[in-house]
Order: structure tokens, then sequence, then C-alpha cells
């Protein structure tokens, strides 16, 4: 019977609706679970179920001006497995500097320190060419030989950057000069230890 509702349904519509479209929409409501069939914004149907909303598939082709293509979106990486500027520079043969500088900073002046450093130096440190890392750590204490740092050390500054020249022009920027004499007022002691090294 339900065949015969099928045809006759079929028969009273004009060939103008022939196709599977309009096809599928006379047998739909004699197909369990199929709801509603209708035509999808995009390219392809859209079936609405009462047990599931199934989206249209998008082909190849239906790439939008602006929006990732599959190869961009493949080649996202998370930031945290990231090739590093330090392993950028290596492979492109070249090898960083590092700078440590042993800092007496006055104890009734640390947080004056730290909020300088994080809020202030470092922001703009990240910004310049050649710039690799930067680190200050505060020395908890000796474990194995000698000497041991100057009374009243107690952090130490540690700077990489992919060569001295870009390091320098670091130093002679405008901004290093308004901010790191902010971290030497901090200091008990300015005639601090300063040792530059090559990574080998």
């Amino acid at each position: 019977m339900a065949y015969l509702r099928i045809l006759a349904e079929y028969s009273r519509r004009p060939p103008a609706l022939d196709s599977f479209a309009s096809r599928l929409r006379i047998i739909a409501p004699f197909i369990p679970h199929a709801g509603e069939a209708r035509l999808g914004a995009t390219a392809g149907l859209e079936f609405e179920t009462s047990r599931k909303r199934i989206p249209p598939t998008r082909s190849r082709m239906d790439h939008q001006p602006g929006e990732p293509t599959a190869a961009e979106q493949a080649a996202k990486i998370d930031p945290k497995l990231s090739v590093t500027r330090a392993e950028r520079s290596a492979d492109a043969g070249e090898k960083p500097i590092v700078l440590y500088c042993d800092l007496a900073v006055d104890p009734a002046r640390e947080q004056e320190m730290l909020d300088v450093y994080h809020h202030k130096f470092k922001p703009v440190a990240e910004k310049f060419e050649g710039y690799i890392d930067l680190k200050i750590a505060k020395i908890r204490k000796v474990l194995q030989g000698g000497p041991t740092p100057a009374p009243g050390i107690n952090y130490r500054f540690q700077l990489t950057y992919q060569s001295e020249e870009l390091r320098q022009r670091w130093v002679a920027s405008d901004v290093h000069a308004k901010y790191w004499p902010m971290m030497e007022e901090t200091l008990a002691d300015k005639n601090y230890l300063v040792i530059l090294t090559d990574v080998v």
C-alpha cells in the first residue's frame, strides 16, 4: 500500500520536479526516522532527524576566500612543540651567545626589580632581532665547588642572543637605555660580574 501511495503522489507532481531531491521529498514521509529532507544552504542535502542532525558534506571545491586550506590547517603546530629560536639558529649554522650577570639585588627592592623585569624589561627585549631567551633566577644555594658567589649576590641574569652583534644593537637601543637603569637602580652593588659565553 505504501508503494502505491508513493506512485500516486509522484504522478501528481509536474515533470519539472523530476529530480533526485524532489523524489526524496516525496518518499521521505514513508522512510522511518527520515523526518524532513531539505536542500542545505551549501552544496548537498541536509537531513534533520529525530535522532541526529547530519550536516551536508563539503567538497574541496567549497573552500571560501580567506579560509585556511586543509594544508594550512595541517601545518599549524602547537606552540609548545614548535622549533625554538635557538634550534633555528643552529640549523642556519649560527652559534648563539649567552650573557651572564651575577646581581646583588637590594632585598628591600626585590619586588620592585621583579616588577620591572617581568612587565617592562623582558617584554621589550623579546621584540628585538636576534633575541632567543632571557631568564633571571634567584640563587638558592651552592651545591658543589667554588668559589661561591660574592656576598650579597642573590640573582643570576641570563640572556641568549643569536650573535653578539645583534645583542649590541639591543644594548644600544632607546628602550634598553630606558629600562636597564631601572633594573640597576635596585642593586646594592652596581659593580656586578658580567660573563659573555659562546654556545658550542
